[in-house]
């Protein structure tokens, strides 16, 4: 009778977990969507590009000056974007090193510019740079778990998220480094961070590389079967039992 009840208590202790396991998924996923559908990057990117590219001034040209009234709202807003993005990945555990990284130095930065009160433009111009891509990342998600991924459209959305990853961040990126680092009105400070940002960036270009490659590495073997197997069969290479 006690194995009995004892194999009947463990598969009910089992069963319970399994349970939990399954309600635990669900919530995440749940929470997960709320989070994505309601895509905080947008009033990220909305404010710092207007500042960056409509009202300027221009970042490639006036690094360091004095942050004005919109930079310092738009830097409020991105800093409460980040910060909560950043305890929504540790509390949940949905991105690696990269990305923590990346936000531990875009919250640093954010708040070392207001506390010095100059490089506001860099720092909006870096966070559009940044955040440009995120709604095709969100859209990338959208099309992951409504089962469209697989097509043309997920297809076409990785493609545009590669070039205009690699865009900003490489060559628009690379281009505004190398007028902060010689102009003399950036402290050296705001220099070291604007050279960490891009090193960063090359990681994230390193890690995209891998993911094109692994897809289209794929992508290819799928589009290969398939010819590979009819020119078996008009070959006559098939093994016939």
């Amino acid at each position: 009778m006690r194995l009995l009840f004892g194999g009947d208590s463990r598969a009910v202790s089992m069963e319970m977990r399994e349970r939990k396991a399954v309600i635990d998924d669900e919530a995440r996923t749940q929470a997960d969507t709320a989070i994505t559908a309601k895509p905080p990057s947008y009033n990220v990117i909305q404010p710092t590009a207007q500042r960056c590219y409509i009202d300027g001034p221009w970042p490639f040209t006036y690094p360091g000056t004095k942050n004005t009234p919109v930079q310092i709202t738009a830097m409020v807003l991105s800093l409460g974007y980040f910060i909560f993005d950043m305890a929504w990945c540790v509390y949940f555990q949905t991105e690696g090193l990269v990305m923590l990284a990346h936000h531990t130095m875009s919250i640093l930065g954010i708040l070392l510019t207001l506390w010095l009160g100059e490089s506001g433009i860099e720092s909006c111009a870096v966070i559009f740079g940044s955040e440009i891509t995120n709604p095709l990342l969100q859209t990338r998600w959208f099309l992951k778990h409504s089962g469209r991924y697989n097509t043309f459209l997920g297809d076409l959305v990785d493609i545009l998220f590669v070039l205009l990853f690699v865009i900003m961040r490489v060559f628009v990126g690379g281009a505004m480094l190398y007028c902060e680092l010689i102009s003399p009105r950036p402290k050296f400070i705001i220099k070291c961070g604007g050279v960490a940002m891009y090193v960063l960036s090359w990681v994230f270009v390193a890690d995209i590389f891998r993911f094109a490659y692994r897809k289209s590495s794929v992508k290819f073997q799928h589009w290969k079967s398939p010819a590979q197997v009819h020119a078996d069969i008009n070959g006559q290479e098939i093994k016939r039992d």
